[in-house]
């Protein structure tokens, strides 16, 4: 850009949410594949690695003893308590890489959230990924899992008390055609790195422009 005022954009949080079989995770890696500045959250937490994870990549493994430093420090965006382990999103990255112009990718469900948005509203973008219909949910279900009816209906249980959550995003995507459901993804990403509260430097570079 010509002139002495630049434009450099803030990054922004992008957080996708759906029940599970709804195609959160897929959507996710081919926005990572196909948006090289979109960078996936990596979260601590204090469970062993399990075979072939990798520390820095998978997660960030760590002690209890330092995710409850974490916690008292206020050190950690969003935190969580899944059976017997801790998981949950450092701060000091995430702020790192959105003053860099960097976007972040968070998967994360309607309670993560929530927590994100108390702190980083103003830079965070959700979506909700719903399935096409009830049927449909139940039968990915029942093809990606193989589980008994039992289980099925007890995650069908599940993904409608998450489903309820839906009103509280600021985007909702019905997937039904993957291709499609990733286009539109994209497509809010685009807009959103596009809005004037990213923009850090604009006012001045517009006063540059009418400038007598």
């Amino acid at each position: 850009m010509n002139g002495s005022i630049q434009i450099h954009r803030r990054g922004l949080m992008l957080v996708l949410s759906s029940p599970s079989g709804a195609g959160k995770s897929t959507i996710s890696r081919a926005l990572l594949d196909r948006e090289p500045g979109l960078a996936m959250s990596v979260s601590v937490t204090t469970r062993p690695p399990r075979p072939g994870e990798v520390d820095g990549r998978d997660y960030h493994f760590i002690p209890v003893a330092d995710y409850e430093r974490m916690v008292r420090e206020n050190g950690l965006l969003e935190h969580a308590r899944v059976f017997d382990n801790y998981y949950g999103t450092p701060r000091a990255r995430v702020e790192r890489e959105l003053r860099a112009g960097r976007d972040i990718l968070f998967d994360v469900d309607w309670q993560g959230t929530q927590q994100l948005a108390e702190k980083t509203r103003e830079d965070l973008v959700s979506i909700f990924i719903l399935p096409p219909s009830h049927d449909e949910l139940a039968a990915r279900l029942r093809k990606r899992a193989q589980d008994p009816e039992d289980v099925i209906a007890r995650r069908m249980a599940k993904a409608a008390d998450e489903m309820s959550h839906w009103a509280e995003y600021d985007y909702i995507v019905v997937n039904d055609v993957l291709e499609d459901s990733v286009s539109s993804v994209r497509a809010i990403l685009m807009a959103e790195r596009l809005k004037r509260r990213r923009q850090v430097g604009l006012s001045d570079f517009v006063q540059e422009l009418c400038r007598a």
